[in-house]
């Protein structure tokens, strides 16, 4: 008799095949954990296609566990965003001071290809629901913000060289743009090697702004 209750109890301890144990974490451990996962899930499906629900089984907590920590799916996904919005604004902005502009240029593209190629996730997050070529959004709002800085050492370089300094902010819009659109590409592309792709752009766009003309006309006008 004494077996078969030590039997049942043993019976009834065992866990259910397939069940993760929960991991007992700090508040910021779970926080972080919840993160991860969301942005893992962000990168896959996009915002809309992610839920709550997917991110809670993910992480093995309950729903109530993800409110409680950002509020809903809205504010997860705001925390994400700003966490890759400012990653990546900080590599670029820190390759653009002092130095020859070439070295600058070469710099703020090994930066941007730098964070595509060991962030794929964050890059994919901020490219889905607000591409490079959109008129607005995020990475729009990032990419203006990095053309700022842009700006402003062109402004510094065509005052030097005789152009009209006023135009620094489309050139500026320009090179930042075409980076971008160089990375997103090479997101899934993956070829050639990143120092390669940053020469590349690197020879348009100084070769090209090496030899500008003071007052470019068009050829068929």
């Amino acid at each position: 008799m004494a077996g078969r209750r030590r039997a049942k109890r043993e019976v009834i301890g065992v866990r259910p095949t397939g069940s993760v144990p929960r991991v007992r974490m700090t508040g910021a451990e779970r926080r972080q954990q919840l993160l991860d996962v969301a942005r893992k899930l962000f990168a896959e499906k996009g915002f809309d296609g992610t839920s709550i629900e997917e991110i809670a089984q993910r992480a093995n907590v309950s729903k109530p566990v993800v409110y409680e920590h950002f509020g809903g799916k809205e504010g997860i996904y705001a925390v994400v965003v700003d966490r890759e919005t400012q990653s990546l604004l900080d590599r670029m902005v820190s390759t653009l001071h002092g130095g020859h502009p070439r070295a600058m240029l070469e710099q703020a593209a090994s930066a941007l290809l730098a964070y595509v190629e060991e962030s794929r996730d964050g890059f994919r997050i901020l490219v889905r629901d607000s591409p490079v070529a959109s008129a607005s959004g995020t990475f729009s709002t990032l990419l203006n913000d990095i053309a700022m800085q842009v700006e402003h050492i062109l402004a510094r370089q065509f005052d030097a060289r005789g152009y009209d300094d006023k135009l620094a902010p489309l050139y500026a819009q320009a090179l930042v743009g075409m980076v971008a659109l160089s990375g997103q590409w090479w997101l899934d592309a993956r070829r050639p090697k990143r120092d390669e792709v940053a020469a590349h752009l690197v020879n348009l766009a100084w070769n090209g702004l090496s030899h500008l003309e003071h007052k470019p006309k068009l050829w068929l006008n």
